[in-house]
């Protein structure tokens, strides 16, 4: 009776809340941790919020901590989170051949960030195969590479671990030595598959659906998908470049980081050895992110777009415009509300952190929280040197990421507006 009072905001943080938290109580049974392994509750919290919120970020290898067991429950975590706490549940009431409310439809679309409830269960459904389709395809040919280094049990739950952390764009590996993928930075096959995993699962289940029901015929799709489509190419494009002139790693490595920074947070060379430069063209990618209604998090893509082409509009006086559509009168406004908090999150989750830990380094910390925020989870290496502080401070923020600065303000969003109007003001801006 208490949800039926509650926002789907609130429900939806509620919801992502229990999932962590009982995350956390799983990861901690005795049948999870290796023997002779001593887990602090901390730590298995962290472990918990990062797989809920795909972000990757470790304060534990997962391979050297846990069981196959546990790490079988982090890969649930991993799935939830990357489809959603509502998701996960509507799928659950459809497989039991029950009826969605409207209350709950009304949830899957915030959720999922879609505009209309029209066909939303149907939607589920295309979401639940899409997602098993990319992660049996991905785990197959994964397979093909880690067979090669590791028994054929082993090596199939690592590419079904594998599969499931890149389509749901999280960092997370069981390769152990808090390695990632930095022992496979040559291998192409490995690379690419990641690469298509990640990039579907980062444009969002909307474009997916639109793409196959379009045939992928660009002149069909709505402007939505072709500014994810877009944005994505070219800030994959962009990226490879910067961070290819400003590292001395391959071609391939560029690519591929380009891919993965922007929210999967794999990597293939230890980014604690990279260049200040090098670390600040990630941090950019990392903050934008993947694209609305998918498995990644950030500001989004399609933020960034309609950010340039509001600052765009106002230098050239012209219209707000692309693909021969108009863009939304307010979408400029929401665009630059979710920037400037997710900004203000970065900024003052940066400050916090230097106060807790003034050891470390303002570019590690920076690049940090900026990979907590954006649910990327890459890192410069300095994850395991925090202290409980700055730990419950990174899960805070890694919990906001994963919801979305619309959605946390929303969540403590107590007014019902206001009644009285006043005259306009002049004041000077710029």
């Amino acid at each position: 009776m208490l949800l039926k009072k509650l926002s789907t905001s609130r429900i939806i943080a509620l919801g992502f809340a229990i999932a962590i938290l009982t995350g956390s109580i799983l990861l901690m049974l005795p049948c999870s941790v290796r023997p002779g392994v001593h887990l602090e509750y901390i730590d298995s919290l962290y472990t918990s919020t990062s797989a809920v919120c795909v972000t990757g970020l470790v304060s534990v290898d997962a391979k050297d901590t846990f069981t196959p067991l546990g790490q079988f429950f982090l890969a649930m975590l991993i799935q939830i989170g990357g489809l959603g706490v509502t998701a996960i549940g509507a799928g659950i009431i459809i497989a039991m051949g029950k009826k969605v409310n409207m209350k709950g439809r009304s949830l899957i679309r915030d959720a999922l960030n879609v505009d209309s409830g029209k066909g939303m269960i149907i939607f589920i459904r295309d979401i639940f195969m899409t997602t098993v389709f990319f992660e049996l395809v991905g785990a197959m040919l994964s397979y093909i590479v880690f067979s090669k280094d590791y028994p054929p049990v082993e090596a199939l739950g690592i590419s079904l671990f594998h599969s499931i952390a890149a389509f749901n764009n999280s960092g997370f590996d069981i390769l152990g030595n808090y390695r990632s993928l930095t022992g496979y930075y040559d291998n192409f096959t490995l690379n690419i598959i990641t690469c298509v995993l990640i990039f579907f699962g980062g444009i969002g289940f909307l474009v997916i659906r639109e793409l196959r029901i379009k045939h992928f015929h660009w002149k069909k799709l709505s402007m939505h998908s072709r500014v994810v489509i877009s944005m994505s190419l070219f800030l994959i494009v962009s990226g490879t470049l910067l961070i290819k002139t400003t590292e001395n790693i391959s071609w391939l490595g560029a690519f591929f980081l380009s891919f993965s920074t922007r929210t999967a947070g794999f990597s293939t060379y230890p980014l604690g050895n990279f260049s200040s430069a090098g670390l600040l063209v990630v941090i950019i990618l990392m903050f934008i992110g993947a694209s609305p209604g998918s498995t990644g998090g950030g500001i989004k893509t399609s933020t960034f777009f309609v950010l340039l082409q509001g600052i765009k509009s106002a230098a050239t006086n012209k219209s707000e415009k692309a693909f021969h559509y108009a863009v939304p009168k307010n979408a400029f406004s929401k665009a630059a509300i979710i920037t400037a908090i997710g900004a203000a999150i970065v900024l003052t989750g940066t400050y916090i952190m230097l106060v807790l830990q003034p050891e470390l380094s303002f570019i590690d910390v920076f690049f940090e929280v900026t990979s907590a925020f954006s649910t990327s989870g890459l890192s410069t290496g300095i994850t395991q040197q925090l202290g409980m502080g700055a730990k419950l401070l990174s899960i805070i923020i890694m919990y906001a990421g994963r919801l979305g600065p619309l959605t946390i303000v929303t969540v403590w969003y107590f007014s019902k507006g206001e009644r009285v109007s006043y005259p306009e003001g002049n004041i000077s801006v710029g």
